[in-house]
């Protein structure tokens, strides 16, 4: 059995993503209008880097989740991440299991919250977030993975269900 869920984007990650692409944008924009213009270090620079930062995080905003009996498979803008549900011991929501977080490797808001966290709560984990209040803690054998789909419940249940079948 297939279900999707979407990934609804917090308020927070909405200013966060706003403000992240104002200043980027306004850094390309003084790029351009000030400077000196015949040196091609100062527009890769002040240009290239702004405009490079938004192109490499856009392809990685996460769009919605799919749960069949198997995997997890999250849809992003440029691709899926497919993750087995092989190893599965225990599904639960965590509102608040975000808070105080460490980013060790990843994205902390623009387009989406994704990467490596710690936190003392939950320990190390990965993430697949846009609205950490959605926030559903998947515990496997090798690891943590949090995701926030639009009902919580709904994965929630959807999720023990396989692992009843295991």
């Amino acid at each position: 059995m297939e279900q999707e869920y979407g990934a609804p984007w917090s308020r927070w990650l909405r200013i966060a993503t706003a403000l992240s692409l104002a200043v980027l944008l306004l850094i390309a924009g003084l790029g351009l209008a000030t400077g000196p213009r015949q040196l091609l270090i100062w527009r890769l620079a002040m240009v290239g880097a702004p405009l490079l930062a938004i192109l490499a995080t856009l392809p990685f905003m996460v769009r919605g989740y799919t749960l069949t009996s198997r995997r997890l498979v999250v849809h992003r803008l440029g691709f899926d991440t497919t993750l087995s549900l092989d190893g599965l011991r225990e599904v639960r929501g965590v509102p608040d299991g975000m808070r105080r977080s460490l980013r060790l490797f990843g994205n902390g808001g623009l387009f989406a919250i994704t990467g490596w966290f710690w936190n003392r709560t939950l320990g190390l984990y990965r993430a697949f977030a846009t609205d950490p209040a959605r926030a559903v803690l998947l515990e496997f054998v090798r690891g943590k993975v949090l995701v926030t789909p639009h009902d919580p419940q709904a994965f929630i249940v959807q999720a023990r269900k396989q692992l009843a079948l295991e």
